[in-house]
């Protein structure tokens, strides 16, 4: 039996789909006879860059607000890895805001 994370990222509506893309292609969302098995909610994300920040969206020392996308899904321990790799080479900011953690329960 494996044991499954759930993975939380948040992304800029306008990276969305190729994020979604590159997490799935390595292993992200795969239950059962589906892959890319996924959950999308819009919402705002608030952030200031500091000093030695190379922002994509906003500029340093100044609050910013973007439209961005929660993805939610799971992924089999054994590609989590790979996963978060995929994650950050398709994410646009420097320094993605994602989480994981163990689902229970789970098979």
């Amino acid at each position: 039996m494996t044991q499954l994370h759930a993975l939380v990222v948040y992304v800029p509506t306008s990276h969305t789909d190729a994020v979604l893309a590159a997490i799935g292609d390595a292993g992200a969302g795969r239950i059962g006879n589906y892959s890319h098995c996924s959950f999308v909610t819009a919402g705002t994300g608030r952030f200031t860059a500091q000093m030695g920040a190379t922002p994509f969206l906003g500029d340093v020392g100044r609050p910013a607000e973007v439209a961005e996308d929660r993805i939610e899904c799971v992924v089999d321990t054994e590609r989590l890895d790979a996963v978060v790799l995929a994650l950050r080479t398709a994410h646009p900011y420097e320094e993605p805001a994602f989480m994981s953690w163990p689902v229970d329960g789970w098979r």
